[in-house]
């Protein structure tokens, strides 16, 4: 068998790790691989801290993918020699005022209802272990559960297992025979065969000929990268996520001691890094942990994670060829072992019956009422331009 994954992003590029490692050859399609919301993302491996009001079809699924990653990131450390920047410490939500405490108080109830272990702890406590927040921290959820990872070297050792499986080109079209997903055309013009197709291309789906119609929302976020001067580090061993005012921050410290600092969302469909989102993450971060401002800025990124109407993935097979496995919002980097573990589960027709078959709906692209794509590329076996399945460029 032999697959395309459109996309490489840290999806795609997992999935067409995991089909590989099941004997399936893979060709993996992207113009700009892990330049997307992958190369923002902070890693945050945090199942209970992401647990939100109204969103409980999520929780199975960032425990089940929590519980994989270990010995995911275990094997890919192993299989490309990097080290992923894979962290063990725990994780503190903080309150910036006794009113976000409020609000911390009722998250908690619904995380432990949930199963998770967290406690909350006296801002004084906080102080203790994380010397750096700031004396206005009035208390912290502390989940020792609640972990982080290196997203940039995450795909970097992914892009180093797949080696030039990875081609470098954009994907206008699926190919289609007899309404089955045969392959796909690029750009260019040059069309590829192959067994199955995956589309894991992100916010970009829709762009893609022949793929219906995703509901698929761009949702805009700004991240800073930071460093701390020596005699301040390392300025954090654990990561601070927090309420300020109602809205999330995070801080996470890297092995390494680079800071990410993160958390804006908007939809306005403006592609450009948004000043007043810079000025609210540095605002918010330093009522946590004042000495944020004496950090050098080393990096902004500006990137779209895609989101589903319900903030759940899209997952599933949408024709005999094709497999669609996007809408992951800001949870990518936490669900990888798991969404695509099942997503080459599908493609390669193996058991899903480890995930429950709630789960498998929870996910399903039939939970929405999809558009038919607006057209596919049909394909013949003489046209001149067609590669046969596994054929490089």
């Amino acid at each position: 068998m032999h697959a395309i994954v459109i996309g490489a992003g840290i999806i795609g590029l997992s999935t067409a790790w995991n089909l590989r490692r099941r004997g399936v050859g893979v060709t993996i399609v992207d113009p700009a691989p892990a330049a997307g919301a992958s190369h923002a993302a902070a890693g945050m491996l945090a199942p209970a801290a992401e647990v939100v009001w109204g969103q409980s079809p999520l929780y199975p699924l960032m425990r089940a993918s929590a519980d994989l990653y270990p010995d995911f990131a275990a094997e890919l450390a192993a299989a490309s020699g990097h080290d992923l920047g894979y962290s063990h410490t725990e994780t503190f939500v903080c309150a910036g005022d006794r009113a976000d405490l409020a609000s911390l108080r009722e998250l908690t109830d619904l995380q432990s209802s949930a199963g998770f272990d967290v406690s909350l702890i006296p801002g004084s406590r906080a102080r203790e272990l994380e010397p750096a927040l700031s004396p206005g921290v009035c208390g912290a959820v502390a989940i020792p559960g609640d972990h982080s990872i290196d997203p940039r070297r995450l795909t970097g050792a992914l892009l180093t297992v797949l080696g030039d499986a990875v081609v470098r080109a954009r994907v206008s079209g699926l190919l289609s025979e007899a309404g089955r997903t045969v392959g796909v055309e690029l750009e260019d013009g040059t069309r590829l065969k192959s067994d199955q197709v995956v589309v894991a291309a992100g916010g970009s789906c829709n762009d893609i000929s022949g793929v219906p119609a995703l509901p698929l929302r761009q949702v805009w976020g700004e991240v800073i990268r930071l460093r701390a001067p020596e005699p301040l580090a390392p300025l954090l061993t654990r990561t601070i996520r927090g309420l300020v005012n109602g809205r999330p921050v995070y801080v996470v410290p890297r092995p390494d001691g680079e800071l990410v600092l993160g958390a804006t969302s908007r939809e306005d469909g403006r592609s450009g890094t948004n000043a007043g989102g810079v000025h609210q993450l540095l605002r918010d971060a330093e009522r946590l942990v004042p000495a944020i401002l004496e950090a050098e800025i080393t990096d902004i990124t500006t990137r779209a994670r895609p989101g589903s109407p319900d903030d759940v993935p899209i997952i599933g097979r949408i024709d005999p060829g094709c497999v669609v496995s996007t809408g992951f919002f800001r949870h990518g980097i936490l669900l990888a072992p798991f969404g695509t573990r099942l997503t080459a589960d599908l493609v390669s027709e193996s058991d899903t019956r480890w995930a429950p078959p709630e789960t498998l709906a929870a996910v399903a692209p039939a939970r929405f009422d999809l558009s038919p794509p607006a057209h596919h590329l049909q394909t013949t076996p003489t046209d001149p331009n067609q590669q046969p399945a596994g054929s490089q460029l």
